[in-house]
């Protein structure tokens, strides 16, 4: 482990010293590559080009490898002459030079032709002739006697130029002829050297035609690379396909998985987003379907309930079941009464209708909040002292300014003091308290009752709800108090909210201060 991270440190450096010079094109190189690589993965349609290219190249590279080995490879035969013409040039020039070095005379018959007889064989012929083309030596296997040295020119001149290496010679073309001036001491004459060159087979071959069974391979191979390379894409559009069909069914908690950054990526996230407001908007109609319901049993049962007492009441009076003109009217002021309720109850149903529509104007000034507790407090001494509760204020000096509308704030207030007084032990006491925490200004009243449970503070602001679920009339009120009061601190932008520890309940208004 030592020793590999010693070589690894080693090799780093080098790497790094080497590669000093060149880094800061590698950088731009990356970085380059980095652009192009994020613009090609937000874009499917760089995505399927750069792929398309990718299946090209390798079919390019597949088809040359393949059409090595399947195309047909052509050989064919040649005989090449040119060494063993080359042989003869090179023969007659020695014999004419070793003749002209020997500066003998034509007549020295033993020398000349025991030079012939030594360069001379079986297929070619040598002659030494004379300028006139009289044969004055000559190898055994010649016959000639007298050669017109005028058509031995013209013909090994004709020869020489056709003549080329590269090419095929052809045999039809006669006797190689080639000949070198000698100059003797007592004349001149030309060695000449007759015969048919010695031919070399060699064999070749060439491949310079395509395949097509190598063609139709990489064909079939461009197709099942980019089938497996796009397979990825093609899986993920049925996911999304199989996905919409299932939100489709109404599993509208479907969720589809999201790769990558391009377009499909993109379709994804908007058809999870169109779930997910489709979701929100069903639980939304079903729970305003609910409260709907809840809302048309709750009215029938609280106007069912005085509505019953008032034609109990006037089915007495108007069938003269009393005893006496005091008992008739005991039933008109229980019958007045109740009606008195019922209209109540109807003007606080109006009044939350009215609250909860959508383009309700506020009518706001500048309000002194302790001022408008202050007075409050005063006006409910008397229901106080009525019902045997002790108030404990702890309210600031100090003017809280809020821009509201203080009808509706002071109904709030109410809502929440008369609350408090119904649901406190008796004997008891309520506190009342108004602090101003930062930029906001923080109401609370609380006073000791039976302890309410957590689900039912979750539930305490809803219309018609109610703790105690008789909905006995002299265990509460209609349950649009609470509801009337939230709706009124939630157009002011402020919050209302309700904490129960032991026999302690506590509610809370939250507004901004100016």
């Amino acid at each position: 482990m030592f020793l590999k991270r010693i070589f690894r440190g080693l090799f780093g450096g080098l790497w790094r010293f080497f590669t000093m010079p060149f880094r800061g094109i590698i950088r731009r190189l990356l970085k380059v590559y980095y652009n192009l690589k994020s613009k090609v993965n937000k874009n499917i349609r760089w995505e399927l080009i750069v792929l398309f290219g990718v299946c090209l190249f390798l079919s390019f590279i597949f088809f040359t490898i393949t059409n090595s080995y399947f195309a047909r490879t052509r050989t064919y035969s040649t005989i090449n002459y040119s060494s063993s013409i080359r042989e003869m040039s090179s023969s007659v020039l020695n014999i004419g030079e070793k003749l002209n070095d020997s500066n003998i005379s034509m007549l020295n018959k033993d020398e000349i032709q025991r030079v012939i007889d030594n360069y001379g064989n079986n297929s070619n012929k040598l002659l030494l002739v004379d300028e006139e083309g009289k044969v004055l030596y000559k190898t055994s296997n010649a016959e000639e006697t007298h050669l017109d040295m005028h058509a031995v020119i013209r013909n090994s001149m004709n020869l020489k130029n056709n003549y080329d290496e590269s090419r095929v010679y052809d045999s039809n073309m006669g006797e190689f002829i080639t000949f070198y001036p000698i100059g003797f001491s007592d004349g001149r004459a030309y060695i000449v050297l007759k015969g048919t060159p010695r031919g070399d087979i060699r064999v070749e071959s060439y491949n310079n035609e395509k395949s097509f069974f190598a063609l139709l391979l990489s064909v079939i191979f461009f197709i099942l690379v980019f089938y497996f390379i796009a397979g990825r894409k093609v899986s993920y559009i049925q996911e999304i396909a199989l996905g919409v069909m299932y939100i489709a069914k109404g599993q509208l908690n479907f969720r589809i998985e999201e790769k990558g950054e391009d377009e499909l990526a993109n379709l994804a996230q908007n058809i999870n987003f169109m779930s997910g407001e489709l979701r929100s908007k069903i639980e939304k109609e079903r729970a305003v379907e609910k409260t709907k319901s809840e809302l048309i049993t709750n009215v029938s049962h609280d106007l069912r309930t005085p509505l019953t007492s008032i034609l109990g009441y006037l089915n007495l009076i108007k069938d003269n079941k009393y005893s006496s003109s005091e008992e008739r009217s005991e039933y008109i002021n229980i019958a007045y009464n109740k009606s008195e309720k019922l209209k109540l109850l109807i003007e606080e149903l109006f009044e939350y209708t009215k609250l909860t529509n959508e383009g309700i104007k506020l009518n706001l000034r500048d309000i002194a909040l302790n001022e408008l507790v202050e007075q409050l407090i005063e006006e409910f001494v008397p229901v106080f002292e009525e019902n045997n509760i002790n108030t404990i204020k702890d309210i600031t000096s100090e003017n809280i300014m809020v821009s509201a509308d203080g009808d509706k704030l002071v109904r709030v207030f109410e809502n929440l003091i008369a609350n408090a007084i119904r649901y406190s032990h008796k004997p008891g006491q309520i506190k009342i308290a108004l602090e101003k925490t930062n930029n906001y200004a923080l109401f609370s009243i609380c006073n000791k009752g039976d302890s309410i449970k957590e689900e039912d503070l979750n539930k305490i602001f809803d219309r018609f709800y109610r703790v105690e679920k008789s909905r006995a009339e002299s265990t509460g009120g209609s349950g649009l108090g609470l509801a009337i009061s939230k709706s009124i601190i939630v157009l002011h932008g402020g919050e209302i909210w309700a904490e129960s520890k032991g026999d302690n309940i506590t509610f809370y208004v939250k507004i901004s201060t100016k």
